[in-house]
């Protein structure tokens, strides 16, 4: 039973690891969200809300 519990502990903490990995393409999704709002923005035009470039 201690075996089942450490090995589940374990691999949820490799699991951890992985998904604090920064990914390709981070940066380019950040920059597609409006800094005033925080929705995504579509093409290249301003925010819905008006506030966001």
């Amino acid at each position: 039973m201690i075996k089942v519990v450490s090995l589940f502990l374990i691999g949820i903490g490799v699991l951890a690891m992985f998904g604090r990995l920064r990914f390709p393409g981070q940066k380019r999704l950040a920059a597609a969200k409006c800094p005033s709002c925080g929705r995504f923005r579509i093409g290249r035009g301003p925010c819905a809300c008006g506030e966001g470039k």
